[in-house]
């Protein structure tokens, strides 16, 4: 009997401790949390600034029609450039699909790329971006100044350039939308702000 009474009382004290240890391993992990901000596109300071005026532009589509960059009224503009060899761009294909779809009231999502034409048909039928407007010009993205892909630029329906970025997941995409939404240049400018700034 007192082996027995002793065997609970100690399976008892073991369950307290693993109870504490619990606990201290969840404000651990809280605190992690606290720690880690999230991780917004991006940002390069060239080509225009965030806030000033897009050069405006009409192009050519490669599925018919014509692109217009630059002030739309009520709606806005996702200029998404990528490459047919770039593999972090094909994985963002059904994301740009996805918020195309969610976001088409007031979103115009726009393909830009440069290179041989021939590539980018085989391209946009083997990806089945047939739907999208999809613009080849060089000098859309030496006006961008867009070095590394993907990379995306989202203007407002002035014509004014509200976020811009390196995207390489849907939440760094979803981080432009956010930044315009607040009126900040970026997620990360937003996080390394001073705190009375948010408030």
């Amino acid at each position: 009997m007192n082996a027995l009474i002793f065997a609970v009382v100690v399976l008892f004290a073991l369950v307290l401790v693993l109870i504490g240890v619990v606990f201290a391993l969840a404000r651990q992990i809280g605190i992690l949390f606290e720690r880690i901000s999230p991780v917004g596109a991006l940002v390069n300071e060239s080509g225009p600034k965030i806030g000033e005026a897009t050069p405006n532009f009409t192009l050519a589509s490669l599925n018919g029609g014509a692109i217009y960059i630059g002030p739309r009224g009520q709606r806005s503009t996702l200029v998404f450039f990528l490459s047919t060899t770039c593999p972090i761009c094909k994985k963002m294909l059904p994301v740009l699909q996805s918020m195309r779809a969610s976001e088409g009231k007031w979103l115009d999502v726009v393909l830009a790329s440069d290179g041989d034409m021939d590539k980018h048909m085989a391209f946009i039928k083997k990806a089945g971006l047939e739907d999208f407007p999809y613009a080849l010009s060089p000098e859309l993205g030496i006006t961008y100044r867009v070095s590394r892909l993907p990379f995306a630029v989202l203007i407002d329906g002035e014509g004014i350039v509200r976020a811009k970025g390196l995207i390489n997941s849907r939440e760094q995409l979803e981080s432009l939308f956010n930044a315009a939404e607040m009126g900040v240049s970026s997620i990360q400018n937003f996080l390394n702000a001073p705190v009375a700034a948010h408030s």
